[in-house]
């Protein structure tokens, strides 16, 4: 366990074909089944300190308690994403520690000297961070708040991959408003 903000939870996958990327986690790894939104609906994005309107498509599956995810980026907003393609890198790209004291951890990571490049939020309560700091690919830090409807569907997404027997492997993300 890290030392810093608890467990890594999340381990978080640039490609460039993310149909192609559950496929191969699903059939060659087993890792299953993948929870896909074409358009993740972000509010409140930015990147530097500016707004923008992204379009990324994201899968979320389990292996164990490790949640995997799989980031396509769908168009050319600034982001740490598509920094990390324009070095003509794919692959892991993140790690997530997530938080259900997400202002209290983020100031801890701010005191500490780390610096905020991205945020935003996906569902109520949905806040998530990603640090400048990276000093090799796949070490940037993103603090992800589980305490709203986003924690529910992690929750869910690792109970569905518990004995799964490999079949329906791609399902449609959960409405966050239902959740």
């Amino acid at each position: 366990m890290s030392t810093l903000l608890g467990p890594i939870r999340q381990l978080g996958y640039v490609v460039d074909d993310i149909e192609a990327g559950m496929k191969y986690w699903s059939e060659t790894m087993g890792v299953g089944p993948w929870f896909y939104n074409p358009q993740v609906p972000i509010e409140e994005y930015l990147y530097d300190g500016q707004s923008y309107q992204p379009h990324n498509s994201v899968a979320l599956a389990n292996s164990g308690e490790m949640q995997v995810e799989l980031i396509q980026t769908r168009n050319d907003v600034p982001s740490m994403y598509r920094d990390y393609m324009q070095k003509g890198l794919r692959g892991l790209q993140h790690v997530a520690f997530w938080t259900k004291q997400y202002d209290a951890d983020l100031q801890m990571m701010l005191d500490r000297g780390f610096t905020l490049k991205m945020s935003g939020c996906v569902g109520q309560n949905g806040r998530f961070a990603y640090f400048a700091e990276e000093h090799h690919p796949g070490t940037c830090i993103e603090l992800s708040e589980v305490l709203g409807p986003k924690g529910t569907m992690f929750d869910m997404i690792r109970a569905a991959s518990e004995g799964w027997d490999g079949s329906d492997p791609v399902r449609p993300f959960p409405d966050l408003s239902k959740l």
